[in-house]
Order: C-alpha cells, then structure tokens, then sequence
C-alpha cells in the first residue's frame, strides 16, 4: 500500500480521547490531528515521539491531518486500523497467506453470525466458502515479538467464537493478524491482559480455525505485507 501523497513529519504532544491528538510540525506549529486507532495504543504515545500525518484536502473534515506512523523502539509503526484489511487483502492476492490466494472471488465486509460482519468472504467453486477475520496488531513488549490485544476487546472474542461457529458448520475460517512495524519475528497473544480473548483463540483453534500472522515493512512512503511470521501458542 502506497501513500498517495507524502507524508508530514511532526512531533507527538499528547494523544487524548481516544481519536485526537495534539502535534507540533517541524517548523513550530501546532496541530491536533485525528487518530484512526480506538485502542489503547499501548508503547506508542510518549510524548516527543517523532510521527508521520497524511494529509486530506477536503473542507469538510474537521482536522486535514491524520496520524498514521509511529517511530518507537528503533522502528516506523503504522496505527491506522483501517489499513489492515487492505494489507490482509493485497497479501492474500501476493499469495503470502497459505492457499487463500486461490479463491477467485474475495468479497469484502459481508454479514455473517448473530450480528458481526466478516472481513472477508472467500469463495472458490470446488470448496466451502472461506471465513476470514482481520486484526491489526503494533503492540511489542519484548524484542521481535508481536503481541495482540494491547487491552481486553471482548468484540474480538466473540469473533473468534463466530469464526468456530463457522467452521463447525463446515465452512472454512481463518484469523489474519496484521503486524505493522518490521521488527517482529515472531507473534504472541497476551494472555495477561486479556485472558478471555486467549480462551477464545483457544476454542477457535480446537474447531479448526486457521491463524496467519502477517509482517509488513514500514517506510514514509509505503507500507508493504512480506512475510509469514511465526505464531506462539
């Protein structure tokens, strides 16, 4: 996925509400810019921290510039969460995520289960539809290792337990990951803060749900999936 247009540099101030942020460009000015990230963002919001904003030339939003990157630990860290499925997509069609590239027909935010909406939904001719659910995941507490959630998300369990729904029906389901930064190597789920969610993943993969966990490399100018990362259980 490439930015359409470059980024801005700036440095973090505070991050507050959930989905603003205040910032200071390079040449003094201040901003408070959106956030496209309702979670904790836990070890990505100490203040000074260098940070990248796109910029949107429409009158009708009320703040033009949006926080995408991160720099934290060394290393360029994407927050949007609304990248993920385009990066989950774009990685399907690379064929980076097992077969899933072999299904001719990927359609995106269908309904499926009591009242969610699957990422994904694979159909291929010869097989069961496949069922595929997509998480961003920036969070790192120890060196090359990708963990998810940063706080408890019950929404993110029931999925899970959705997914197992799915695949006990008899159709196929698959857990995508998205890491966004290139310095993880591997991937955890963090039992610790939230031991629901383990639990669900745990059903989930009793029932035959799939995992995949997707690395990207970040720059200023794009981020790119490449790579399979190895899943801790």
């Amino acid at each position: 996925m490439i930015f359409p247009s470059p980024l801005t540099e700036a440095r973090l101030i505070r991050r507050y509400k959930r989905f603003l942020a205040d910032v200071v460009l390079a040449d003094g000015t201040e901003l408070t810019v959106s956030v496209p990230n309702t979670g904790s963002m836990l070890g990505l919001t100490a203040p000074g921290s260098r940070v990248l904003l796109s910029k949107w030339d429409d009158p009708k939003r009320k703040y033009p510039y949006r926080l995408e990157i991160v720099e934290a630990d060394g290393t360029l860290v994407g927050i949007n969460t609304g990248l993920p499925n385009r990066l989950a997509a774009e990685a399907i069609r690379a064929r980076l995520v097992g077969d899933l590239g072999t299904y001719p027909v990927i359609r995106p935010e269908q309904r499926y289960g009591e009242r969610s909406r699957i990422d994904f939904l694979l159909e291929h001719p010869e097989r069961p539809p496949a069922y595929v659910e997509v998480k961003n995941v920036h969070f790192m507490r120890e060196a090359g290792l990708a963990e998810f959630p940063d706080t408890r998300t019950d929404r993110g369990a029931r999925h899970l337990d959705e997914l197992a729904a799915m695949r006990r029906a008899g159709n196929r389901a698959v857990m995508i990951y998205v890491v966004q930064r290139g310095d993880c190597s591997r991937f955890r789920l963090c039992a610790d803060l939230d031991a629901s969610y383990a639990a669900a993943f745990g059903r989930a993969r009793d029932a035959g749900v799939e995992a995949f966990v997707i690395g990207c490399q970040i720059s200023a100018d794009a981020i790119a999936p490449d790579r399979l990362i190895d899943l801790d259980f």
